[in-house]
């Protein structure tokens, strides 16, 4: 598939002030030989800073893969991966982690809470490992977007599934990082569920100039974000701003159809 040019430009530096992360040229290859799979095939893209960024595409275009590698949590083949002016690429394992811990906030599909902790010690454990305590304002201002003030003594187990994954995007917040990625953070929800923290997410960008990047294969959870990059065969091939259901929808059809599944 012949890739369709990006709006943004792909080749310039980074700049602090308008991009919040991006990868540039990343090629991700797993195996040797006959069994070798190309999961990244020369990405390029930038991240806008106070956007809410969506990553789509057919099963096996590379989405979860690129997001892995552009959060540091998995190494690319070759290219470079920036967090602000920071290439990744270029750190040792020691500075890798304290710049993840320190600047990157991650939402999973499975939630990742500790059972044994109650929603708040759940929210406050990065903040914790790092020796640091909560800006007691913003502590509030999350908890308090969030909807959770009444849980904060219950452990997982007493909270029903969005609930949970609405404790992991504060624990993701509450650290004030520079740039959130959240991979299918509504995949194990309900509509209701993944609606409020879709709304949760939503608001968290357009109230506080947070930037979160999500990689998702539902085009109503996409349909709250600024803007969907649209991956196939590991590669970048289209672009969406100001998304609808409706024009991701048809989007997806079309990559389908002209062999991008």
């Amino acid at each position: 598939m012949t890739a369709t040019p990006l709006t943004t430009d792909a080749t310039s530096a980074p700049t602090a002030r308008s991009v919040a992360a991006r990868v540039v040229d990343l090629h991700k290859v797993y195996g040797k030989g006959e069994a070798q799979v190309r999961a990244l095939d020369g990405v390029s893209i930038d991240i806008g800073r106070g956007e809410f960024t969506a990553i789509m595409g057919p099963s096996g275009s590379g989405k979860s893969t690129m997001m892995h590698c552009a959060a540091g949590l998995d190494s690319a083949t070759s290219g470079e991966v920036y967090i602000g002016d920071v290439d990744l690429t270029q750190l040792k394992d020691k500075a890798l982690t304290l710049l993840r811990r320190d600047r990157v906030g991650f939402v999973f599909q499975s939630f990742n809470l500790i059972p044994t902790l109650t929603a708040e010690e759940n929210i406050l454990l990065p903040l914790a490992i790092a020796g640091r305590t909560p800006e007691p304002a913003w502590f509030d201002t999350v908890i308090d977007t969030v909807g959770l003030r009444d849980r904060l003594s219950h452990r997982p187990s007493e909270l029903s599934g969005g609930q949970q994954q609405r404790v992991a995007c504060a624990r993701a917040l509450v650290s004030q990082p520079e740039i959130v990625f959240a991979d299918e953070p509504t995949g194990n929800l309900d509509s209701t569920s993944g609606a409020e923290v879709l709304g949760f997410l939503r608001r968290s960008v357009d109230e506080f100039d947070q930037t979160i990047v999500m990689v998702t294969h539902d085009a109503h959870a996409a349909a709250y974000t600024d803007r969907v990059v649209f991956l196939a065969d590991g590669k970048v091939v289209d672009e969406m701003r100001q998304p609808t259901a409706e024009k991701i929808l048809e989007r997806m059809a079309h990559l389908s159809t002209q062999g991008g599944a």
